[in-house]
């Protein structure tokens, strides 16, 4: 990696992407899903833990178990958008290190260590969902990333068996651009950074 991506590709990740709430009636193909997938598993994290864990909420019976979940004002750009992924955080993640970081005994670093379990599964699940976000738009696809969601409703509703935890949701699919608002501002350099 020497060399920096097109303008045309910045735009596409960054500076022209936004979130969406209005969605085209256009389908998003379950073989582009895998392929978000496979493209955002390449994101880095601790020990390659790779906690995230995700579930595609397409049909209208998944839709159904998804409303009741989610706070009044994330129903129509969650039930009107093609896709919902739910991003959550496996709280065994250390169970699979043996496999994904075989050169240490990265599972002794967290067995039994519930505290630390969270907060590592926390830190690199968003990371891995950030990571999601950018293979999203990379792929053609826009996002509505949010929150605004009955957490222990929606656990229940899609990871019944606990070990599974979610973090937040993104509506996946092809967004209206005519009914943005206006984009936020964002800080400058010098109001967020400094270099020492």
């Amino acid at each position: 990696m020497t060399h920096p991506l097109s303008e045309e590709a910045l735009d596409t990740l960054f500076r022209e992407a936004r979130s969406f709430s209005d969605w085209q009636e256009r389908a998003v193909d379950d073989a582009l899903l895998q392929q978000l997938y496979e493209l955002a598993k390449w994101g880095p994290t601790a020990a390659n833990s790779t906690p995230a864990r995700f579930v595609f909420v397409k049909s209208p019976e998944a839709k159904a178990r998804l409303k009741p979940c989610l706070a009044e004002g994330n129903v129509h750009k969650s039930m009107s958008a093609p896709v919902v992924a739910l991003i959550g955080i496996d709280l065994e993640f250390h169970e699979k290190l043996a496999y994904l970081f075989p050169h240490t005994d990265a599972r002794s670093w967290y067995a039994g260590k519930p505290d630390k379990i969270v907060a590592s599964a926390t830190l690199n699940g968003a990371l891995q969902g950030g990571y999601f976000i950018l293979a999203a738009r990379s792929l053609g696809l826009d996002c509505g990333p949010m929150s605004g969601f009955d957490n222990a409703k929606l656990d229940a509703a899609f990871f019944p068996d606990g070990t599974v935890k979610s973090l937040f949701i993104c509506a996946l699919g092809y967004g209206v651009r005519e009914k943005l608002h206006p984009r936020g501002p964002r800080l400058a350099f010098d109001d967020a950074c400094r270099i020492e």
